[in-house]
């Protein structure tokens, strides 16, 4: 019985991994033909599977993804497999939430306007009388409340899709003394059912995509559910591209629908270099990068090595994921 390897690992990785498998036999496959001519007798498949591989794997039992991300992964002949179809949830969860704080800091503190003064070398402090309310709090002292350096602890920060990520987004934002708040189609406590979306749409001075590409999820925030949130509100996307219509946030963000935006997923990427965005002052736009660390290569290769052993004891895989519903 085979573990079938495409598209191919490095040598170090593959010594690792053939001394995990044992009894299993590895085959690295280096094209999709080897990789083919060895699935008769696979039992597992660890990589990008397709339909032709698929159809002649009689034996297959687990398929464990290489991504988090499934909705180019899956197929309905593999829906219909009964094979377990596993992928690396879990890896990118503080990373991505780390990244998540940093966009909040920016437009909470500012910081995205200052460092593009920097590159003028302009003094100007944001904010200034047209931004500022003076509120009498008692005989002879009065406060002032900057409308454009915020305070964390008075802001919501609201999650969709609170999974790995989105608790993780939580614990980090709640450190801050922000108040957190998320939807999920599994809900349970102190997390909302996704019908509860628009009342956390109106509530959120942050609203963070942390949600799959789903059948359901596709272009879920377009010009009305962008509508729903504050006006100075600011939507915060690393779950995935098509999940924002992008023509309604650009035009949403030119009309003053929403304050502002930090993206770091597309409905196309690399986003077109004569996007509009680009030129906005009030976009973060970081080219899908949440999940890059140095860590991640050690991670990915631990939840291999780990479903390897789960795989031979017969206990359950870790990151079994529901193929219907593509996570």
């Amino acid at each position: 019985m085979n573990l079938v390897i495409h598209p191919p690992v490095d040598d170090a990785r593959l010594t690792i991994v053939r001394e995990a498998a044992r009894p299993l036999s590895v085959v690295n496959a280096l094209t999709p033909a080897d990789a083919i001519a060895a699935m008769p007798d696979a039992a597992a498949f660890f990589g990008k599977v397709t339909p032709a591989m698929l159809a002649v794997a009689p034996k297959l039992r687990w398929v464990q993804a290489a991504t988090v991300s499934l909705e180019h992964y899956i197929f309905p002949e593999l829906i219909a497999h009964p094979c377990v179809l596993t992928n690396m949830r879990g890896l990118f969860s503080d990373v991505i939430a780390d990244q998540v704080m940093g966009y909040v800091i920016c437009f909470a503190r500012n910081l995205h306007t200052y460092i593009r003064l920097q590159a003028q070398a302009k003094w100007a402090p944001q904010g200034g009388e047209s931004s500022r309310v003076s509120l009498a709090a008692g005989p002879g002292v009065v406060n002032s409340i900057d409308r454009v350096h915020r305070h964390l602890g008075d802001l919501t920060l609201g999650i969709v899709g609170h999974g790995e990520i989105g608790t993780e987004i939580g614990r980090r934002a709640r450190a801050f003394g922000m108040r957190v708040i998320a939807v999920d189609p599994h809900p349970g406590e102190g997390v909302w059912p996704i019908d509860r979306l628009p009342q956390l749409s109106g509530e959120s001075d942050f609203v963070v995509i942390a949600a799959p590409h789903t059948p359901a999820a596709a272009k879920l925030f377009n010009r009305e559910r962008l509508a729903m949130m504050k006006r100075d509100g600011v939507l915060i996307n690393i779950g995935r591209g098509a999940i924002v219509d992008l023509a309604d946030l650009t035009q949403a963000l030119n009309d003053g629908v929403i304050a502002g935006a930090a993206l770091d997923v597309f409905e196309v990427e690399p986003l077109p270099a004569d996007h509009p965005l680009w030129a906005m002052p009030n976009v973060i736009i970081t080219p899908h990068v949440a999940g890059y660390s140095p860590r991640i290569a050690e991670r990915h290769l631990a939840v291999l090595l780990e479903n390897l052993s789960r795989f031979h004891r017969g206990d359950e895989l870790k990151n079994v994921a529901d193929k219907s519903k593509w996570y």
